[in-house]
C-alpha cells in the first residue's frame, strides 16, 4: 500500500516558483524576488524561503551570482527528461500508439486517484485503459480517468481509439488550457486483471506513476495511472551538487 503526505512547505513553495518560472513570470535570466519579498508574498518564514531557494539552485532550476543574486537558469534539462511518462501520457495518440484499447467505461476510481481529483470515495468516473505494446510485449498499462461532466461534448466515451492524444482533444473539444503535470511515484503488487494484461508472474510489483495534469488553478483535469512492470524498468535521475 503507497501512503500520500502533504509536501514539506519549502517543497510547495518551490514548486510554485517552479510553475512561474515556466510560465515566464520569472524570465531566464533576470532575478527571483528577494528573500524579504518572497516571505511577505507567500506569508512563509524565512528559514521555509532559504530553504526551498536552495533546493531549486541545487536542482538547477537557480543560480546565484555574487553582487547580483539569485538568477533564473530555466527549466534544467534533467526535468524534461522526468517528465517524459506524464508528457507520454497526454500526448499519446491511440490511433497510431503501439497497442490496444483494453476498457472504456465508467468504474469506481481508486483512493489515491480520487483524491487527486478531488473526488469522494468510491466515487465513480470515467476511464480510457490502454495497454502499450513493444516488440510484441506489454510495457505499459495506462489507466486514464476524467471527472464526472469533462467528457461531455467529447469522444473520450467512445469504445474507438481517438485520433490525436487526450490533451489535444480535450483542448479543442471543452476550450481547457493545461498547464502543468505532477507525477507521484510507488510501487505495489498489481490486480490480477493488470497482472494478466502485463503478462506478470505472481509476485511481482510495478510500477506506478501517478500522472495529475491540471490547468492554471491547480484543478485536476484528467489523472492517468501509469503501470510498469518493475522487472522492465530502471530508472535514472541526475541533479547538481553544488
Amino acid at each position: 500500500m503507497a501512503y500520500e503526505v502533504e509536501a514539506p512547505k519549502y517543497v510547495r513553495l518551490a514548486q510554485t516558483i517552479q510553475r512561474r518560472i515556466e510560465d515566464g513570470t520569472y524570465p531566464p535570466g533576470t532575478r527571483v524576488p528577494s528573500e524579504n519579498q518572497l516571505v511577505q508574498a507567500f506569508g512563509m518564514s524565512r528559514p521555509t524561503v532559504v530553504r526551498a531557494l536552495e533546493l531549486l539552485k541545487r536542482d538547477g532550476w537557480l543560480e546565484s551570482r555574487q553582487g547580483y543574486g539569485t538568477i533564473v537558469r530555466g527549466r534544467p534539462a534533467a526535468v524534461e527528461q522526468k517528465d517524459r511518462r506524464g508528457r507520454e501520457a497526454l500526448e499519446r495518440d491511440e490511433s497510431q500508439a503501439s497497442g490496444r484499447l483494453v476498457e472504456v467505461g465508467e468504474v469506481p476510481v481508486p483512493a489515491r486517484v480520487a483524491s487527486a481529483l478531488g473526488l469522494p470515495k468510491r466515487a465513480k468516473a470515467l476511464v480510457r485503459r490502454f495497454l502499450v505494446v513493444e516488440d510484441a510485449e506489454a510495457v505499459e498499462l495506462v489507466s486514464t480517468y476524467f471527472p464526472a461532466g469533462l467528457a461531455e461534448g467529447t469522444e473520450l466515451a467512445s469504445k474507438d481509439v481517438l485520433a490525436g492524444g487526450v490533451r489535444e482533444h480535450l483542448e479543442t473539444r471543452k476550450k481547457l488550457r493545461f498547464d502543468h503535470v505532477t507525477e507521484r511515484v510507488s510501487a505495489r503488487l498489481p490486480e490480477a486483471n493488470e497482472a494478466a494484461l502485463l503478462g506478470l508472474p505472481e509476485g511481482v510489483p510495478v510500477l506506478s506513476v501517478l500522472v495529475i495534469a491540471c490547468d492554471a488553478a491547480g484543478q485536476a483535469l484528467q489523472v492517468s495511472d501509469v503501470l510498469l512492470p518493475a522487472d522492465r524498468q530502471e530508472l535514472e535521475d541526475t541533479y547538481r551538487l553544488n
